[in-house]
């Protein structure tokens, strides 16, 4: 019986351990998950360059469904003409305007190696290294000039260059993209991955060549506007505003048919969806701590009663309540920690593993692990209290005839 009973009680001990270790596992996976993805969230969101705003037809989280994907579907596009216009409208309010263009099934090719059949294909004008937080690594950029005569030049990422031109300078080569005969006259800098996404395999040409060579119809322009200044961002992203609704053709009492982004704007939108990820991990790890520390205290019942001659020995030989208190503390204490431990380990293990899926910086949350351990300790004292005082207020000679 005593052997049945002891293994009954072990069993209930490794259960309540696994609920602790669920309940700090969902806190610790999804705050390692966060916190490794922040610095790569924080510069891939930060595709735009400084002070700099857009206009688009589509939000750029266009990964939408049912009737909000055909609200933006079912709007007009933003065409080249109402482009120029906005440019000449707002030319000398802005530091720079990008007019630019994508297409995603690009394939380049030199001396018979090619490169994947998916690079971004661009459409744009000089401004776009400026307008996207891309720096020419050599050679030169595009021009008013390239833009104006529709020249077959092209400006590309370092993917580009390792693929085709491993062992020599791609500038001034000529290359085929897509049929299209190009002459390379600039190299970005490498600028690394965004959510997973190379930000290197990309072909920059002039947007009227883009038209030229893939068409105008269908297509809709993103126009990127940088103000000259911090201090009057604001101001130039009102005339922005009334600049393009002008172009559009809208009356004062209609909305606006467009989507307006910037940096701050897409990151204060992930900074949203991650404060309802962390609340309902919060919910989640609440309920099963709750659950565990209900577990900690019917188990360190069970033992006061299956100890309590235990108990009388030890204050018969002088062992004072505050020891037997100090003792069964110490034991859910140790229960909630272990699972704790074990749910720390195995969030930042599955944290970081989704972190390096996303190719993200690996990270340990410190403070979380922490906070962790500190929550799991209170866990065992506020639900191991009341059975240790029990064991604590047993009367020795009591304890001693209990069978």
């Amino acid at each position: 019986m005593a052997l049945s009973s002891l293994g009954a009680n072990k069993l209930r001990a490794a259960l309540t351990m696994i609920g602790i270790t669920i309940g700090v596992f969902s806190v610790i996976s999804v705050m390692t998950a966060i916190g490794a993805l922040q610095n790569s969230i924080e510069t891939g969101i930060s595709f735009l360059g400084s002070n700099i705003f857009q206009f688009a037809k589509f939000p750029a989280n266009v990964n939408a469904s049912g009737n909000v994907q055909k609200k933006y579907q079912n709007r007009r596009n933003i065409t080249y003409r109402q482009a120029l216009r906005y440019h000449d409208l707002m030319e000398a309010e802005a530091r720079e305007i990008c007019l630019k263009t994508f297409d995603f099934s690009g394939q380049a090719v030199y001396n018979g190696v090619k490169t994947t059949p998916s690079l971004a294909v661009v459409g744009t004008n000089r401004a776009f290294l400026a307008a996207n937080a891309y720096t020419l690594s050599y050679g030169r950029n595009l021009n008013d000039e390239d833009v104006e005569f529709a020249r077959n030049v092209l400006v590309v990422g370092k993917v580009i260059e390792k693929r085709l031109f491993p062992h020599e300078s791609p500038i001034g080569k000529v290359i085929r993209l897509n049929g299209h005969t190009f002459t390379i006259i600039g190299v970005l800098e490498e600028k690394g991955t965004s959510f997973g996404q190379s930000q290197d395999d990309i072909c920059a040409m002039p947007i009227t060549r883009f038209f030229e060579n893939y068409g105008e119809a269908n297509r809709t322009i993103n126009i990127a506007t940088q103000s000259f200044s911090q201090e009057n961002y604001n101001r130039t992203l009102d005339k922005g505003i009334s600049a393009i609704r002008i172009v559009r053709g809208l009356r004062a009492n209609q909305e606006n048919d467009f989507e307006i982004y910037s940096n701050d704007s897409l990151k204060s939108a992930f900074a949203s969806v991650a404060g309802y990820v962390r609340v309902g991990a919060f919910v989640i790890s609440f309920i099963a701590l709750v659950a565990a520390g209900i577990g900690i205290m019917n188990i360190m019942l069970v033992s006061v009663t299956e100890r309590t001659k235990e108990i009388g020995v030890r204050k018969s030989i002088g062992a004072r309540s505050r020891d037997i208190l100090r003792q069964f503390l110490a034991e859910a204490v140790f229960i909630s920690e272990a699972g704790g431990i074990l749910g720390i380990i195995l969030g930042v293990i599955g944290g970081d593993l989704l972190a390096a899926w996303l190719k993200a910086d690996l990270i340990f949350p410190y403070g979380w692990a922490l906070a962790g351990l500190v929550v799991c300790s209170a866990i065992g004292i506020g639900f191991g209290l009341y059975p240790a005082y029990r064991a604590a207020a047993l009367d020795p000679i009591e304890a001693l005839r209990f069978e």
